[in-house]
């Protein structure tokens, strides 16, 4: 039977460095073992997914976009955690809420029914920024809520801070709290609270859950490949929006790089088939974004989060005219 799974919810404030913890606790998973995780974001169109997207055996990826786990715990919730269970059988559950999210209130939904009896819920880790709580940035308060529960709480991005720094951030935190310094979301896995449970995986107790049966997912068809499909969508914490391109469009990333300069976004995320291959690349409150390799290949996908609503058809302009020139061959004769 499908029963008491240990279930980690790894939650922060947007740009921590949950994605980066989760793909590093990835890497160290055992390889006799099967993992899911759950991401929930705020936009609609769907990134962590692709940034999480692994060649490695045993590794099932759900989302639930548009609005963070505890508001939307009706049947897209319901629908995207029993679909990712039955799929898997996992025997190690993790969840990343949305950044903008309330992880305390989605704690308090995950130890109730229908999950009670299939999830064992772990005391949870909460990730970071030390450079922003060295420079006096306060948490929201959904976060700040979350951290007295928190059974670790991972200082993110801490390389550079010295001892005293480091001190006046921990006296800003709760006392009982366990604290993990580390660069990159680096966490071994024996330090997540937790790691030594392991659920059976059967599956019986999942395909009995009393969900909803159905729920609406975005559409991944093009009439013309030569348009993205785009979503946006305004709430109480934000407005964001969202592309997804058909993988046959190539974009230049020095154009995508001088477009996203210009303009006062929160967060930015993308997975792009590029000029010079796929790639990957996140960034917060307008810096200079991050490129990776990534392993994503079925769409190019961004997603932009702002603070007030834009001009939908100026932004589609933009990221329109960023698309790399088509390559044309010249054959011999």
């Amino acid at each position: 039977m499908l029963q008491n799974i240990p279930t980690h919810v790894i939650g922060g404030p947007l740009g921590a460095g949950k994605t980066s913890l989760i793909k590093h606790l990835l890497a160290q998973k055992p390889a006799d073992e099967r993992w899911a995780i759950l991401i929930n974001e705020f936009g609609q169109i769907g990134l962590d997914a692709a940034l999480l997207t692994t060649g490695a055996d045993g590794i099932a990826l759900g989302e639930v976009a548009g609005g963070c786990l505890c508001c939307v715990n009706g049947a897209p919730f319901q629908i995207g955690l029993g679909r990712l269970l039955r799929k898997a059988r996992p025997h190690r559950l993790f969840i990343e809420p949305s950044g903008l999210g309330h992880p305390a209130q989605l704690i308090e939904q995950l130890n109730q029914a229908p999950w009670l009896g299939v999830l064992s819920v772990q005391p949870s880790v909460m990730v970071l920024d030390a450079m922003a709580l060295a420079a006096g940035k306060a948490l929201p308060p959904s976060q700040q809520s979350a951290l007295a529960q928190a059974g670790l709480l991972v200082l993110n991005k801490s390389a550079s801070l010295d001892a005293p720094i480091r001190q006046q951030i921990a006296d800003g935190l709760p006392v009982e709290s366990e604290l993990f310094w580390t660069e990159q979301g680096v966490l071994p896995l024996a330090d997540l609270p937790g790691a030594l449970l392991s659920g059976a995986a059967d599956g019986s107790a999942v395909d009995t859950l009393a969900l909803p049966r159905s729920l609406g997912t975005i559409p991944a068809i093009w009439t013309d490949p030569r348009q993205p499909i785009c979503l946006s969508q305004s709430q109480q914490e934000g407005w964001s929006i969202g592309w997804r391109w058909h993988p046959s469009q190539r974009f230049s990333r020095e154009r995508i790089e001088t477009w996203l300069q210009g303009m006062d976004w929160r967060r930015a995320k993308l997975v792009i088939h590029s000029e010079e291959g796929w790639i990957s690349g996140n960034a917060l409150e307008g810096a200079a974004l991050n490129w990776q390799a990534s392993e994503w290949r079925k769409d190019s996908r961004l997603e932009l989060i702002f603070a007030e609503p834009q001009d939908e058809a100026e932004l589609n302009a933009a990221l329109a005219a960023c698309v790399a020139p088509l390559r044309i061959k010249h054959g011999t004769l």
